[in-house]
């Protein structure tokens, strides 16, 4: 199954547009959160399950601040990072992550891409398609594929 991950898009729709246009067909679309009161819009911008999770400018939202999703037998964290001070590092939502039993964790909030495996656990982050802070600044996204009985798959690309 094909994932796209998505993350601090604040509002602003064009990019992420973009990025649904170019993965299309995908199986499902994650939201690291900060999508700033555009959940709804998202949800009808793809024709597949979404998991939205709100993030530190998300205020007054009804959105989840984490959550634990299945994908073909895999369990996976998705967070906004934010509360896990990944802006320091990974280790505290890493060690969030092995807690819960699960092989991956989805954040974004530092707006920097990476994908890394640390203890055992696959560690993503998009970055940002609206505001990226990575040396060239390009917009950003990640493409996971989850099949059962392999290991997860994962890769930024970029707009």
């Amino acid at each position: 199954m094909k994932i796209l991950i998505v993350s601090d898009t604040h509002g602003r729709d064009e990019n992420l547009e973009k990025a649904v246009y170019r993965e299309e067909p995908f199986d499902y679309l994650i939201h690291c959160g900060d999508v700033e009161g555009r959940e709804i819009f998202i949800e009808a911008l793809v024709d597949c399950p979404c998991c939205i999770v709100s993030g530190n400018n998300d205020f007054f939202s009804d959105l989840p601040r984490e959550e634990i999703i299945d994908l073909a037998g895999k369990k996976i964290l998705v967070t906004h990072g934010h509360t896990y001070g990944v802006s320091g590092g990974t280790d505290g939502i890493v060690e969030a992550a092995r807690a819960r039993g699960c092989e991956a964790v989805l954040f974004g909030h530092t707006h920097y891409p990476e994908i890394e495996m640390q203890e055992g656990i696959l560690v993503i982050n998009p970055g940002s398609l609206t505001f990226p802070r990575q040396r060239g600044r390009k917009f950003s996204y990640a493409v996971m594929e989850a099949e059962e009985g392999k290991n997860l798959q994962a890769e930024i690309r970029y707009l």
